[in-house]
């Protein structure tokens, strides 16, 4: 019997990892242009882009950039306003970024590059807490953020283990 129990014990923390982790999503900053470069022309910015999408507590964002040309940092508000690079919260440089978003509210972000923020290479978003995102992806505009892609089996995968770890908890009593 106490076998079966660390089995059960066993098979609850598995699900329960696999459902955790199916619900963060890496997002490449500028959607279909996929770079952290100076805006191609003055109708595009990247506050326009992030309007289009939804970022959650927990998913990633993904900058791709050329190492050693650019840079990210992650800035206050007032910096981010200011275009000023001289204390960023968190500098990047390896020319493919990841930042987990790990709060929810606004975060900014802006090019290191001397004059690159003054002409748009800047980004401010705003981070939501997910609810019921297992069960209702959020919406992806054609215009918005390049997603990794997802099977449907991920999203089952994520069921399955809730349903999982509700049938081991009820097996237990």
């Amino acid at each position: 019997m106490a076998s079966s129990s660390l089995l059960v014990t066993i098979f609850l923390c598995i699900s329960f990892f696999l459902f955790l982790s199916i619900n963060a999503n890496e997002v490449t900053v500028g959607g279909k242009y996929g770079d952290w470069k100076i805006p191609p022309s003055s109708s595009y910015s990247f506050n326009e882009w992030a309007q289009k999408a939804r970022f959650k507590v927990g998913d990633f964002l993904v900058f791709s950039y050329e190492a050693g040309k650019d840079s990210v940092l992650q800035v206050t508000r007032e910096a981010y306003e200011k275009c000023n690079t001289t204390s960023p919260k968190a500098s990047y440089t390896d020319g493919n970024t990841k930042v987990k978003l790990e709060q929810p509210g606004p975060v900014y972000f802006i090019s290191g590059t001397e004059g690159h923020c003054q002409k748009g290479q800047k980004l401010r978003l705003v981070v939501v807490t997910p609810r019921n995102s297992a069960f209702s992806p959020s919406p992806s505009p054609s215009d918005g953020p390049a997603v990794a892609p997802t099977s449907g089996a991920a999203k089952l995968t994520g069921v399955f283990s809730f349903v999982g770890l509700v049938l081991g908890l009820w097996a237990l009593c």
